[in-house]
């Protein structure tokens, strides 16, 4: 393509990106189930088609999702699951790789133990952001969400990990579990030391994190730092190191870090950006699995039907059936094991909130239905080399995983959610912000003290007694807020009218000095200069009024 029809492309891509963000908010539809829907249309009708390049993905693509979705993260709550996490994104991994290779090497004619785990590395992570999408519209609790973000981090490094490994084995001619286990160790814990590194790297400049531009700029380069560190070909002359994981480590750590080191400006405006860009990009990585489809089906010609159907058969069925079964029998397993899913061991006297709860039968069937699969497996399976033995074939399994979870978990998922009744206790929620805010007053409060009893020769006695006044305000606000909550039994956020009228007559007021603003503006008594400042401020206060269900 020339830089004309690239722009057009480009063009297209995110007006059908916008349209279907749009049809989504009025349907409830998945997006990420009618972009890859349009994507093979598109890919039939005649003219241009773009190719999905594993290396653009891989590298410009890929870090920065991994890296966004990881500052979204919460490294305690993470941390607190981090058995569940394990065992979903490592273990299950694992063992689905091992059981595809296996399927393939007996039954499918021809086929390496090395190319089945391949493909088995490349279906084998599921991919968060279609779940995650349609989980949270319907309303799925903040646990769920947090394991099925905390396997989508980093099952990705274990798949490809293995990959690289299985892609080596069949070069060599035979398969090494000893030589693969040392690798996967070396990669993980490389990825793991890099990503660390990059944090303390990003922690030490927190000088620039001041100011937004540069908060931004450096905000951008670190996922993509991170991934090249570990990616780049001196590196790997000399060892494989997971460039995924340390992109994922490095934003759950700066992600932790952000509130302590950066500025409100900063965090605003840096929140903005990567929500245009996990938008965009998104969108564009359905679109591209979509258009990928055609041509991987013509890749298909030279084998039987039979073959197909068998190695078919076998990459949906491991996919499809083990996830459930894994996630029954790690809840079945003895507790002395210490490797039961969702449970930890503990003393009585152990603080709750520090342990794993176990999961319930209506939460296990709902995470095993988040299993959905995109673009890593595309990427991955698009990585094989040229003459990689029936690279066509284990390109059609992986497109076929990708569409069938897409399109049948995707679309059922919330279904499911709203059918087993899991829905996120908003009521809790709200009850547990309003008692930080409380304290967080009460800590204001406190320091209004301390500086009313030092000397205060330029802190004017009003300006303290004003700024009390306010809080006292605010804390009686919360106090009245939180009495409502605790007098409801539903989960569900309360209504007050009083509360909502409030709402609205904030709302009203910010909506009644903005169009005054715009008066002045254009009767030329106000420059446009000055507009923005002040629309800015109005803004900022607009930010802050809660829009339900959220408090």
């Amino acid at each position: 393509m020339n830089p004309e029809e690239i722009l057009l492309f480009v063009l297209g891509a995110v007006a059908v990106i916008v349209a279907v963000r749009w049809v989504t908010e009025k349907t409830g539809l998945p997006a990420a189930v009618l972009l890859t829907l349009i994507g093979i249309i598109y890919a039939y009708l005649p003219g241009k088609n773009l190719e999905l390049e594993p290396e653009w993905i891989m590298t410009f693509v890929l870090p920065p999702l991994l890296y966004n979705a990881a500052l979204e993260s919460s490294l305690i709550d993470i941390r607190r699951n981090m058995r569940t996490v394990i065992s979903l994104s490592v273990a299950l991994v694992l063992v689905t790789a091992l059981l595809i290779g296996v399927g393939f090497s007996f039954w499918v004619a021809g086929a390496t133990l090395a190319a089945g785990i391949a493909l088995g590395a490349a279906v084998a992570p599921p991919d968060p952001v279609a779940a995650l999408a349609v989980g949270r519209k319907a309303g799925l609790p903040g646990k769920l969400i947090t394991l099925i973000q905390g396997e989508g981090l980093l099952n990705d490094a274990t798949a490809l990990t293995i990959l690289t490994v299985a892609i080596a084995a069949q070069k060599n001619g035979n398969f090494s579990f000893d030589n693969a286990v040392g690798k996967f160790v070396i990669a993980a814990a490389g990825g793991v030391l890099v990503g660390v590194v990059v944090a303390y790297a990003v922690r030490f400049l927190k000088a620039l994190r001041s100011d937004p531009l540069s908060s931004n700029a450096l905000s951008l380069i670190t996922p993509l730092a991170a991934y090249v560190i570990c990616e780049n070909s001196f590196v790997h002359h000399y060892v494989f190191i997971s460039g995924v994981l340390a992109v994922v480590v490095a934003g759950l750590m700066i992600g932790h870090d952000t509130p302590r080191y950066a500025t409100g400006a900063s965090r605003l405006q840096t929140s903005a950006v990567w929500k245009l860009i996990d938008f965009l990009l998104e969108g564009a990585v359905f679109l591209l699995i979509g258009m990928q489809v055609p041509e991987i089906i013509r890749g298909l010609s030279n084998y039987a039907t039979s073959t197909i159907i068998i190695a078919l058969v076998i990459t949906l069925g491991v996919v499809l059936l083990l996830r459930p079964l894994w996630l029954v029998a790690t809840q079945l397993l003895p507790r002395q094991l210490h490797t039961r899913l969702g449970g930890q061991e503990g003393s009585e006297a152990e603080d709750d909130d520090k342990r794993e709860v176990p999961l319930t039968g209506r939460e296990a069937a709902a995470l095993s239905w988040a299993g959905t699969r995109g673009v890593i497996t595309l990427a991955a399976v698009a990585t094989l080399p040229h003459g990689f033995p029936d690279r066509e074939l284990l390109a059609f399994c992986a497109i076929s995983v990708v569409l069938v979870t897409l399109v049948g978990q995707g679309l059922t998922f919330a279904p499911l959610v709203r059918w087993l009744g899991l829905r996120a206790n908003h009521k809790d929620k709200a009850r547990l912000r309003n008692e930080a805010r409380s304290a967080a007053v009460r800590a204001a409060l406190d320091r209004l003290d301390d500086i009313q009893e030092q000397q205060h020769d330029h802190v004017e006695v009003e300006a303290i007694e004003t700024m009390r006044t306010q809080l006292e305000v605010r804390l009686d606000r919360y106090r009245r807020r939180l009495d409502l909550l605790e007098q409801v039994e539903s989960h569900e956020l309360p209504k007050s009218p009083q509360y909502e009228a409030a709402l609205m007559v904030r709302q009203a007021v910010i909506d009644a000095e903005r169009e005054e603003l715009l008066r002045w503006r254009d009767a030329g008594r106000l420059e446009d200069d000055s507009l923005r400042v002040l629309n800015r401020e109005l803004d900022h206060e607009e930010l802050v009024l809660p829009k339900r269900p959220k408090d």
